[in-house]
């Protein structure tokens, strides 16, 4: 079994934007001031993991498996209802979130990923890279298929307009009760619960199929990500709408858009070939890869 390798030295720059990240800390910090002053609520959490899980289906069906995959067709009005959904969860613009995963899965755990927890290392691959410099810019070149789309264009270059309007929506409608528990708190969980699909899922886990990464499955991400924890069935075939692959893969994610599908919003959903599905498995227990070329 490998071991996790120390963070790249070539890595163009890993200074962080310190103007930038601000709202990130001042959310974080928000979260926690904001719950110590107003005393713990059963109810205000349970307010969280509603907003929580909302917008994790924007980004698990939005952001993921429409935008950056393609793995189903909706109308543009239903595109735009994806595209703000999915950037109230405060991780940017569908063009960027888009760009950059394509990319991961163009080079995931080899030199060019930009968050390989193999060769970066945890605290890059789960939060640093999102906050650095380098990867500040949208590279237009790699989502011509969105760019012919000015609403997203525009949404892109003023993605912080969808959550500073959740934020003052919380605000107004429940006033400092709202604001902290169903935008502060649940954006950090949002946040995080994100993330460790780039750090976790290549790290633990049990791997199914033949890949060219570390990617892993794991059940207990898949409850927190509505489906995302099937990693390793995800890049072994990224087009699926489907992550988990068998029924007793819990994936509340595809759930909802079959149900969308059904109602007529979305279609053409694409599932994995049984033939995928059965080709290509690793023997059980198979163990971390070896560390990727650099």
């Amino acid at each position: 079994m490998s071991t996790i390798a120390a963070p790249r030295a070539n890595v163009t720059d890993r200074s962080i934007q310190a103007a930038k990240s601000i709202p990130f800390f001042a959310v974080h910090l928000g979260a926690l001031a904001g719950v110590l002053a107003l005393g713990w609520s059963w109810k205000g959490f349970a307010i969280a993991v509603a907003f929580y899980y909302i917008r994790m289906f924007g980004v698990t069906a939005g952001y993921h498996r429409y935008f950056s995959h393609r793995s189903f067709h909706t109308s543009r009005p239903m595109q735009l209802f994806f595209a703000l959904l999915a950037m109230s969860s405060s991780q940017k613009g569908v063009l960027w979130w888009a760009a950059h995963h394509r990319t991961h899965h163009k080079y995931s755990d080899h030199e060019g990923d930009k968050h390989s927890v193999l060769l970066d290392g945890f605290l890059w691959s789960h939060v640093g890279w999102i906050l650095s410099k380098q990867n500040d810019g949208t590279d237009e070149s790699k989502v011509r298929d969105l760019t012919k789309y000015p609403e997203l264009v525009w949404l892109d270059k003023h993605w912080w307009t969808v959550p500073t309007a959740l934020g003052l929506g919380s605000l107004a409608i429940g006033g400092w009760y709202g604001l902290v528990w169903a935008f502060l708190v649940s954006t950090t969980l949002l946040w995080h619960g994100t993330f460790t699909i780039n750090s976790l899922t290549h790290m633990f886990g049990r791997r199914r199929y033949v890949t060219t990464d570390n990617s892993r499955n794991s059940a207990l991400l898949a409850i927190i990500t509505m489906g995302e924890g099937w990693h390793n069935n995800h890049h072994y075939y990224q087009r699926s709408v489907r992550q988990g692959f068998f029924w007793w893969e819990l994936d509340p994610t595809f759930y909802v858009l079959r149900l969308f599908a059904a109602l007529g919003l979305v279609w053409d959903l694409h599932p994995p070939p049984q033939h995928v599905i059965e080709s290509n498995r690793l023997p059980k227990g198979a163990g971390l890869l070896a560390a990727p070329p650099r």
